[in-house]
């Protein structure tokens, strides 16, 4: 049984990393800005430790006396990956953990063309391996959890509507978050995954069209395709994030999700999409579960416990 110290832990992401550590025995410190997170009622961890991602002098504290950390990079620091995820890891060999995992949220360039921001990760994993501090790195290409944001979740339940800024011909992997937990927990017995990466996905790709099917039968209604601009995409991430995100932000922030979805639509590199036989082969003992699978496992209500953007 180890110790995992896991970053943000009141996020989406964080929240479904300690609902698979405490499945498989392990202990979970949650680390966020607050000493009493709010870990949403069901997600209850062993402790507390206060970690602030733009103060330096918290780190080592938080990490120290754990086994491991999870790291999940914020999304509203998309281009600081590279520097801080570097000085992260850093802290926790300076804080004596043995283990540092992060997922990227993204997809890690395998081959060539071009990287647009997705280079930001490459960045980051030499950042993080120059430390010296033994790591794995899942880049998760997306999530099934998506669907589950004020971005999203409220088209689909209040008007039958998918509203996504996916392009007909688009094809994605889909992942949900638990599975991705699933990854990271399994890498910690697996000392044949230090200095690695890999992308994963879930066990279906879809296209728009495959995605509406599944919502429809998840719902029992249909669930029309009804996609929106790239850019309009961005205005709804960023009312989402509400006052989580400061205003002079907003702007540059939309604009930049904008920009990544156009890439995503268009790149010939597909970062979308995962070899799922590979992944299954590299991670055996993780059973992953398809859109349907997840889907009638969901509260879709409005009253549901939700983390920051929904």
């Amino acid at each position: 049984m180890s110790l995992v110290s896991v970053v943000g832990a009141t996020g989406r992401q964080g929240l479904a990393q300690i609902r698979q550590l405490g499945a498989t025995g392990h202990k979970v410190r949650a680390l966020s800005r607050s000493e009493t997170p709010d870990l949403g009622g069901s997600n209850i961890a062993d402790e507390n430790r206060v970690f602030d991602l733009y103060d330096e002098s918290t780190w080592v504290p938080a990490f120290e006396g754990s086994d491991a950390v999870f790291y999940t990079h914020p999304l509203q620091a998309r281009e600081d990956r590279a520097t801080l995820t570097g000085r992260i890891a850093a802290a926790a060999k300076e804080a004596g953990t043995e283990r540092f995992v992060w997922n990227t949220s993204s997809w890690i360039p395998d081959k060539p063309g071009d990287p647009f921001t997705y280079g930001n990760n490459t960045a980051a994993i030499n950042s993080v391996f120059r430390t010296g501090m033994p790591a794995t790195v899942f880049g998760s290409v997306l999530f099934m959890d998506n669907l589950l944001t004020n971005w999203a979740r409220p088209f689909l339940v209040h008007e039958d509507r998918y509203v996504y800024a996916h392009q007909p011909h688009l094809e994605a992997n889909w992942i949900s978050l638990d599975d991705v937990g699933k990854c990271m927990t399994a890498a910690l017995d697996r000392p044949d995954m230090e200095g690695t990466w890999m992308n994963i996905g879930g066990p279906q790709r879809f296209k728009p069209v495959d995605t509406v099917a599944a919502l429809s039968r998840i719902f029992g209604k249909e669930i029309k395709y009804d996609p929106c601009t790239p850019e309009e995409f961005g205005e709804l991430l960023v009312d989402a994030l509400g006052d989580s995100m400061v205003p002079e932000a907003r702007k540059e922030f939309a604009a930049g999700i904008a920009a990544f979805y156009h890439h995503n639509n268009d790149s010939p590199t597909r970062p979308f999409c995962v070899n799922f036989d590979y992944v299954q082969e590299r991670l055996p003992e993780v059973e992953f579960e398809t859109m349907d699978e997840w889907g009638v496992r969901q509260d879709w209500s409005d009253e549901a416990h939700r983390p920051s953007a929904g």
